[in-house]
């Protein structure tokens, strides 16, 4: 009895640990979210939880002033953000690392 619950409580976490949580190219998405454009830095409630790095990152980001409108391009507002974001330091969803130049795909 105890190894069919067992087995059964490992078949539900399956799907979890296999769950593919990388960005889809040349859509430059996430879950159906554009990773460029206005981003709001928020403390709960994130669109996307997000962890700088500086090695293997799953995306490159420029933050620019104007025309985020190229993958990896995200301008910081305050209002009417296309989607917000939370820096976290452990289990992102997505691992950024801040670059000056060619964002997008690593």
């Amino acid at each position: 009895m105890f190894s069919r619950i067992l087995l059964f409580s490992l078949s539900l976490l399956i799907p979890l640990a296999t769950q593919d949580k990388k960005i889809e190219y040349p859509n430059c998405e996430f879950n159906g979210i554009k990773l460029y454009g206005k981003v709001k830095f928020v403390s709960s409630f994130p669109d996307i939880k997000i962890q700088f790095v500086n090695s293997f990152p799953d995306i490159k980001v420029k933050f620019v002033e104007n025309f985020p409108d190229a993958c990896g391009k995200w301008q910081i507002v305050e209002s009417f953000p296309d989607f917000t974001v939370q820096v976290v330091e452990s289990f992102p969803d997505i691992k950024v690392k801040v670059v000056e130049s060619f964002p997008g795909k690593p």
